[in-house]
């Protein structure tokens, strides 16, 4: 099969591609994403950890250091939550020109039941100087970026880090974390994009200076120009909403076939910044659009919202589009605003469908 340089997939994105894998939109009908569909990213190499030998070392601007094993951390008080977690690159296969990192389409999203201890009583515990600025946390998993060797480390402002409802998660939908996930303990942030959320968490150290490591500075920053050095970090998840497409797919295009008649189309929405407040959809691309019904909020804040649209099929060709908006009014956008590095393309989502 020819393709044009524009469509074409280098042998290292297929590589990314084959290792890491997206949620399937049909999986959009769960309210808690199975674990094995839930979308995933792995930087590196997963780590191979022995949970006895495993320790969690908190240590740096604080007054105590503290060392746990997972039993520790485990007879802490728990808390379980769902949280909608999506990847800051989900969409950058469809900007053009695309940057060159792990092609998602739509894919790169879930929703998991995550079970954990809160951060912030053991940040108390360890007595944070008031001098504190960030807070780094270092994962066992290890790698190459920009030519230097490294761990994979994020920083995060202390006061985030002290959020009530930042956890250390060692469960994901009522069982340990699968290796893949982070296996034992890793970071969960809610409502930031996935890369914050850090996996096979070894050490968080309290910083009385801003971290500096390439994940903060150099990856993950919004660049519009070659000449844009320093950017703007990726933080919170965008304004998005995802329909499960309709009808039956097409095996190699996914092309949509339904049959005429009426049609309820169903999907999720959320948002890093603020509540859900609405969903509109559209049959005809983006000319018209009208309003869906939202499900009741979820008792969780931070897990994505349901909704749903009573569509009449009618004979032809026809485009399906969702956009979502939130409490701080914001709304997806019907084109892409492009950066190099391919993040929050919260673009409404355009799902072609043969109605006969």
């Amino acid at each position: 099969m020819a393709f044009s340089d524009e469509q074409s997939i280098s042998r290292e994105e297929l590589a990314l591609a084959a290792r890491n894998h997206g949620m399937p939109l049909e999986a959009l009908r769960y309210d808690i994403t199975p674990t094995g569909l839930h979308y995933l990213l792995i930087h590196y190499d997963i780590p191979v950890v022995d949970s006895a030998a495993w320790r969690l070392e908190l240590d740096g601007s604080v007054e105590r250091s503290l060392l746990l094993s997972l039993d520790e951390l485990m007879a802490r008080p728990a808390v379980t939550q769902p949280v909608t977690m999506e990847c800051a690159g989900n969409g950058r296969a469809r900007l053009s020109p695309r940057p060159i990192s792990q092609p998602w389409l739509l894919e790169a999203v879930g929703t998991g039941q995550w079970t954990g201890t809160p951060l912030a009583p053991l940040l108390e515990e360890a007595g944070v100087g008031g001098d504190a600025i960030d807070v780094a946390f270092t994962g066992l998993d290890r790698g190459v970026e920009g030519g230097v060797e490294q761990d994979y480390v994020r920083g995060l402002a202390v006061d985030e880090a002290r959020r009530p409802d930042v956890l250390l998660a060692y469960a994901l939908n009522g069982q340990p974390l699968p290796p893949q996930h982070g296996y034992p303990l890793r970071l969960l942030l809610p409502g930031w994009y996935g890369m914050a959320q850090v996996k096979w968490l070894r050490r968080i150290t309290v910083l009385d200076e801003p971290f500096t490591g390439y994940q903060n500075v150099k990856a993950y920053r919004y660049r519009r120009t070659p000449d844009d050095d320093e950017g703007t970090p990726v933080t919170r998840m965008a304004c998005r909403a995802l329909m499960a497409p309709p009808g039956i797919p097409d095996f190699l295009s996914r092309r949509r076939h339904l049959n005429v008649g009426p049609c309820t189309i169903v999907g999720k929405a959320w948002s890093g910044w603020a509540p859900i407040t609405g969903v509109e959809v559209s049959a005809d691309g983006g000319e018209t659009w009208a309003e869906a019904e939202l499900a009741p909020r979820s008792d969780g804040r931070w897990s994505w919202r349901g909704w749903r649209f009573a569509w009449d099929a009618e004979p032809g060709e026809h485009e399906l589009c969702c956009r979502a908006r939130d409490e701080a009014g914001n709304e997806q956008p019907l084109q892409a605003q492009w950066n190099r590095g391919g993040y929050a393309n919260n673009a409404v989502q355009r799902v072609a469908v043969s109605v006969s």
